[in-house]
């Protein structure tokens, strides 16, 4: 296998890094299996490696495997010197990339760029029950059309707050100032629904910052909970929601000026999970994550080891 090389910290490096195929597949093979290969299928540790195929052989079922297989990966024609640029792109792409844009990089057609982007994003989803703790700043937005670009019939649902009913979707976002950005599609902002997922997802004594909306009223029995009325100032001292508020223009500017159009169910936990972690790291002042090759190391290493098919893309958003 190839020999390890200082990761690299741009793309123009990233793209020279991967070029080279067996350093690409020994790349996905340390983040995959740290303590060495281990067969998908009998789950056997001994080993041959068929250099000039780039598969291991175990010798207890005698079956060839490759780094690809049960991973996001499996049964693509595209090789890994595409996929980790194409990952390198979206993590590292704070207002999201398109499958146009993806494609046009990369030299593939739109639907291959298409499918690998909701590939990686579902890679993207954290696979962890950590909770966030600390100073955990909590507020929802809308997301929706706007009513002014609307037919006249439509526009009639939008009219006050944008609130109505199934007028927009709603997103609950929670982040740990220095840390991780959670962000979920919820069913509406009444104090039940808000208070179900603040209770799951922060930990039990953790201070929250939240605006004035009287659904966030009664966190004050589990936590150190403050809030700032936007009506008179957005910052009282150490207690605001601007972290929280520049996720949310981020993710917007992604919306409007990266894919232009938004389908509501586009909206998904899927989406929703991998624009957390991409801009997770642009809000956060420290750590490796914020460095490029921090932010590809964590998208790798979150490869789901499952195979992804066409039908399971579309189901899941």
């Amino acid at each position: 296998m190839a020999k390890a090389k200082h990761l690299p910290a741009s793309l123009l490096e990233a793209i020279r890094y991967f070029s080279d195929l067996d350093v690409a597949t020994d790349y996905v093979a340390k983040l995959r299996w740290p303590g060495g290969p281990v067969c998908p299928r009998c789950g056997g540790t001994e080993y041959s490696y068929l250099t000039t195929r780039r598969i291991w052989k175990c010798k207890a079922c005698k079956k060839q495997y490759s780094v690809k297989v049960g991973t996001i990966f499996e049964d693509s024609p595209l090789g890994l010197d595409k996929w980790l640029p194409a990952i390198w792109l979206a993590a590292n792409s704070k207002n999201g990339i398109s499958s146009h844009e993806l494609g046009r990089a990369l030299g593939i057609t739109q639907k291959s760029a298409w499918f690998m982007l909701h590939r990686i994003r579902l890679a993207m989803q954290s696979g962890t029950f950590s909770m966030l703790s600390g100073e955990v700043e909590v507020d929802e937005t809308y997301i929706g059309g706007k009513a002014r670009h609307m037919h006249k019939a439509q526009r009639k649902e939008k009219v006050g707050r944008g609130r109505a009913p199934g007028s927009k979707t709603v997103v609950l976002g929670m982040v740990e100032r220095g840390g991780k950005v959670s962000a979920s599609v919820i069913e509406d902002v009444r104090k039940r629904t808000l208070h179900s997922y603040i209770r799951d997802r922060v930990e039990p004594g953790s201070a929250i910052y939240t605006d004035a909306l009287d659904s966030y009223t009664g966190l004050s029995a589990d936590f150190d909970h403050r809030t700032v009325n936007h009506a008179r100032t957005y910052v009282d001292g150490n207690v605001h929601t601007n972290v929280m508020e520049n996720f949310w223009s981020l993710l917007k500017r992604g919306l409007h000026g990266t894919y232009s159009a938004f389908a509501r169910s586009t909206c998904s936990a899927t989406w929703m999970s991998a624009c957390s972690l991409s801009m997770s790291a642009n809000l956060t002042t420290s750590g490796a994550s914020r460095r490029s090759p921090g932010r590809l190391l964590v998208a790798g290493s979150r490869t789901p080891a499952q195979r992804v098919t066409p039908d399971h893309l579309v189901r899941t958003g």
